[in-house]
């Protein structure tokens, strides 16, 4: 006898579909994201005048767009060392900027799932 159902479910969720919810989440979480973004900027300029960033190869005090890598390296929590904060301030705002890298991180990835479920339910896999 033949064991599969006579009406199978074919449903798959659209990339287009998921795309535009998650599009539409990060949309409508807008303002949090710029708040997070201006955060992450001054928390930058922060550590370039008051956190001794310093290159680790030439031992001189870091350029403005060394010190911004250094914050986005420190927001993604990659930590290449290249360049190092060396005062106090400094490395509590690298530590800050871990934080903040990991809650925007967090962010980001729970606005995809729920772009997702949502068009996972668009397409009839997921109840309403």
């Amino acid at each position: 006898m033949n064991d599969t159902p006579k009406n199978p479910v074919r449903a798959q969720i659209q990339p287009k579909h998921a795309i535009a919810e998650i599009a539409r989440v990060l949309w409508h979480l807008r303002s949090f994201l710029t708040f997070l973004l201006i955060l992450f900027l001054t928390l930058s300029v922060t550590m370039h005048y008051f956190g001794g960033t310093v290159d680790t190869s030439t031992r001189t005090q870091s350029s403005l767009g060394q010190t911004f890598y250094f914050c986005a390296v420190a927001a993604l929590t990659i930590g290449y060392g290249d360049v190092v904060p060396t005062t106090v301030l400094g490395r509590i705002v690298a530590v800050l900027l871990g934080l903040l890298g990991v809650l925007m991180t967090g962010v980001v990835t729970a606005s995809a799932v729920y772009g997702i479920q949502v068009a996972g339910q668009r397409a009839g896999l997921l109840p309403r």
